[in-house]
């Protein structure tokens, strides 16, 4: 249903499985136009160095008829919203996601998890909000839900949280799409694929998206120009060769 997936991991964070060329093939299978290349930023124990993501650009833009985005899923690191991928190399990426992660950001209370990723969408860093609904992270969600719809950045529906991490997620997704939808916020779904077998499969995720009544048309999935044209209204120069391309 949808040709674009926004959150994927290759053998560089080395609890995934799967390599480039792996999605490419997949992606060929399933009519996927446009995936982006997110692995975990390195203050993960097992991700990669900083310079793999400085490096992504040799990657071609598109292989086979399938674009893809250079990306990461950067760390929040602490209260103030920092995540581990800063400075100038932040503009060479074409789309920079952020979460939550255990290894890094020690699970603590509310107040402390609303601080930190208020401060992360507040910074203008980050594009996208990872797997917001992760039950070891509780949040005031109305509040991140209208900071995210103030400063244009989205909220993503993470698939695998209903299959197979973050179990119990299926609550709080619901009343983050409910408030997404109440505040005009984006939203996005990603699979958070660690092996190219699951690349843009959202169906877990599209039931909290109808649940709630979201448009399928809102989410940034629904085409590739959908996501190019938000990155570039959040100053991704980057993008502006595969605007084109989808032109």
């Amino acid at each position: 249903m949808f040709s674009v997936d926004t959150h994927t991991h290759t053998i560089a964070s080395t609890h995934a499985y799967s390599t480039v060329h792996d999605y490419l093939n997949v992606a060929k299978q399933r009519g996927i136009q446009l995936f982006a290349l997110t692995d975990h930023g390195p203050a993960m124990a097992d991700a990669p160095h900083f310079w793999h993501f400085v490096n992504l650009r040799v990657l071609p833009r598109v292989v086979d008829g399938v674009a893809i985005l250079r990306g990461i899923e950067a760390n929040i690191c602490n209260a103030q919203g920092d995540i581990d991928y800063y400075g100038d190399y932040l503009a060479e990426l074409d789309l920079v996601q952020a979460g939550f992660h255990e290894p890094v950001f020690p699970p603590a209370d509310v107040a402390h998890h609303t601080e930190a990723l208020l401060a992360c969408i507040q910074s203008g860093n980050v594009d996208i909000i990872t797997h917001p609904g992760n039950p070891r992270y509780p949040i005031e969600q109305e509040l991140i839900v209208r900071a995210a719809a103030e400063h244009n950045v989205a909220l993503e529906i993470n698939n695998s949280s209903f299959v197979s991490s973050r179990k119990g997620s299926e609550s709080n997704c619901l009343s983050i799409a409910k408030l997404a939808k109440q505040y005009d916020a984006q939203l996005v779904l990603g699979s958070d694929s660690h092996v190219a077998f699951t690349l843009g499969q959202f169906d877990e995720a599209l039931k909290i998206i109808d649940a709630v009544g979201y448009s399928h048309q809102r989410l940034l999935n629904y085409s590739p120009n959908k996501l190019l044209n938000f990155l570039q209204t959040r100053g991704h120069r980057t993008v502006s060769d595969l605007l084109a391309y989808f032109a």
